[in-house]
């Protein structure tokens, strides 16, 4: 298998009031924010699209469970069902099914302090 990770996919975390921090990010930091945060496009070493995701999130979201952290790491993959099956070889605990969207593949895992990690397959394109 080729590398395991290619790069930061999205950072996700939860907060009382995600318009707000969106707003105060904007505002201060210059980010491009909508309703689902922002996203910050860039190249690969290829010279293909790649966007990665920074998103607050309502502190009563239901998506990082089984983890009680308060965020959410996304990493980019190349292969997400070869990955998953050698990381449940490896003794990992992967949570849930697969999921397809347009814009790519999911998977998850836990990682040994129990934080909820997600796997992304991206299809950048879909994005554009």
């Amino acid at each position: 298998m080729k590398k395991r990770v290619t790069g930061l996919g999205g950072f996700f975390f939860k907060t009382k009031d995600p318009n707000k921090v969106k707003d105060w990010y904007n505002k201060h930091l210059g980010l491009d924010t909508d309703q689902y945060g922002s996203t910050f496009w860039w190249k690969d070493k290829e010279g293909n699209d790649c966007s990665t995701q920074w998103s607050p999130m309502k502190d009563d979201t239901t998506y990082f469970k089984p983890s009680t952290s308060p965020f959410m790491m996304n990493f980019r993959v190349e292969n997400l069902v070869e990955l998953l099956q050698i990381l449940k070889e490896e003794g990992v605990t992967v949570v849930g099914d697969i999921e397809e969207f347009e814009y790519g593949k999911f998977g998850w895992i836990l990682d040994p302090d129990g934080n909820k990690i997600e796997l992304w397959e991206p299809i950048d394109k879909a994005f554009l």
